[in-house]
């Protein structure tokens, strides 16, 4: 006989504030939640170039570094009965031309809940003086952007929030004036958990070598991790990440709020390593929960195994979390140690930090030239990086990073899983193609005695790069 279910949903509207209850009756109990969406009060920015100028009605928040402006929004928070759950902070950003940005900002709580929306200035604004709450990666314009403010708001009260920026480049998000794209406060009482993605059928993998794909520096409140992630869901293969999986601090919360919905898909064959990010949370404990044994033993993070008739390792670059790096470290000890016992005929690693990159942001890490050496003294072809978010392919090197077709390794930079693009600074020799415009992934084709290479950019975008080499 056919069961049915019964779903009951009431929407109560009051004064600045919308409350949805949502329960579920029949066969199976579902746990019952509660969420209340409250607008701002009052919102507005300041702008160091004009100190004396008020935008309380301005339809525009704008938060940049040159010159610098800072956004201010405060929430009324009353009628919340239950116990808190969860709160999140949605800004939307513009739907104009240069709303987009690499950063859309760090939110902050404030101790100051009694400003002007029509008063404040550059010269008399308020301190953003609590803790921080969490940052937006790179924004587009016309979509909603999420930070979790749960550690702020715990229940009913008055509660302001303050937003900088370390871009030049800055956002423009859309006011309380505007209406439906209004910034709105969710607030969740009662119980719920965190839904568990579901899985994406991995691709059927055509007959023939095994396919190794990825990319490092992830999945933010942003919408570049959901292209990448579509690209996944059409490769077959091993799924690698080079680290800084889940920002801003690689947290249970945000490997569950970033990384679960859209990478999370394919978790079951993804082996991944870790970023500084990560170690944001203390012992990156919430990367090692949300990998487990997939992630290496914690405390380490570095492991190796076999695709086909390659070795594939992962190190931990974060030198000074796991005891260094350097020659004799035990991890440098161990690497040696897994190339002497190997038996496969040719060899790929990745990491988060590169030992060559011409990034802006982040210069070559030089603590991490013993694993490369180990590397090289054992004939690896290719070691795989992040870190800087852009897209980098070197000619094979030697340790030293001159030129070495006979037995150098060949670096890539894949910084562009989903995290804001990085700019390139002083182009390094040997560095072959470059690309800071384009979130993708890298594919490599692990044959017996060679490898292919491409790279597969997210939907709408042209830019590629591809390639055989030969095993030494």
């Amino acid at each position: 006989m056919r069961r049915r279910k019964a779903v009951l949903a009431a929407i109560l509207a009051t004064a600045g504030a919308v409350a949805t209850t949502v329960a579920v009756l029949g066969d199976a109990t579902v746990a019952s939640a509660a969420t209340t969406t409250f607008t701002p009060v009052a919102d507005t920015y300041v702008d160091n170039s004009v100190t004396g100028t008020n935008y309380g009605t301005s339809g525009q928040l704008g938060v940049d570094n040159s010159p610098v402006k800072r956004m201010f929004l405060r929430f009324n928070v009353s009628g919340v009965t239950g116990t808190v759950t969860g709160a999140k902070l949605r800004v939307h950003t513009d739907d104009v031309s240069g709303a987009e940005s690499p950063s859309g900002g760090t939110y902050r709580a404030m101790s100051n809940t009694t400003w002007s929306e029509t008063g404040v200035t550059w010269a008399n604004q308020p301190a953003i003086d609590g803790a921080t709450l969490g940052s937006v990666g790179s924004v587009t314009r016309n979509t909603w952007y999420e930070v979790d403010v749960s550690s702020y708001v715990k229940g009913n009260g008055q509660f302001s929030i303050g937003v900088t920026s370390s871009s030049s480049d800055g956002a423009d998000f859309d006011s309380r004036e505007t209406g439906s794209t209004a910034p709105q406060l969710v607030i969740t009482t009662g119980t719920s958990s965190t839904p568990t993605p579901t899985p994406t059928p991995t691709p059927t993998p055509p007959s023939g070598d095994p396919v190794l794909v990825g990319a490092g520096d992830i999945a933010n409140s942003g919408s570049g991790d959901t292209a990448t992630a579509a690209l996944l869901d059409n490769i077959p293969g091993t799924v690698f990440t080079a680290g800084d999986d889940a920002y801003d601090n690689g947290s249970t919360a945000d490997f569950n709020n970033y990384y679960a919905p859209t990478w999370g898909r394919h978790k079951a064959r993804t082996r991944p390593a870790a970023g500084n990010h990560e170690y944001n949370t203390s012992g990156a404990s919430g990367y090692f929960t949300y990998f487990g044994s997939s992630a290496g033993e914690p405390g380490k993070g570095y492991y190796s195994y076999n695709l086909g008739s390659w070795h594939i390792v992962v190190l931990n670059s974060n030198c000074s979390s796991i005891g260094g790096c350097n020659a004799g470290s035990a991890q440098e000890q161990w690497l040696r140690a897994d190339l002497a016992a190997n038996t496969r005929s040719c060899t790929l690693a990745y990491w988060h930090h590169p030992r060559f990159t011409s990034g802006a942001n982040h210069a070559p890490t030089t603590s991490v030239g013993p694993l490369v050496q180990a590397l090289y003294d054992n004939n690896a072809e290719v070691v795989v990086t992040g870190h800087n978010h852009q897209y980098e392919r070197f000619a094979p090197m030697n340790p030293s990073g001159q030129l070495d077709n006979t037995r150098g390794i060949r670096h890539f930079v894949v910084g562009t899983g989903g995290a804001g693009m990085y700019n390139f600074g002083t182009i390094q020799p040997n560095s072959e193609v470059r690309n800071n415009n384009t979130f993708g992934v890298l594919k490599f084709t692990l044959h017996a005695g060679s490898y292919d290479w491409q790279f597969v950019p997210q939907s709408g975008k042209t830019f590629t790069d591809s390639g055989t080499n030969s095993c030494h």
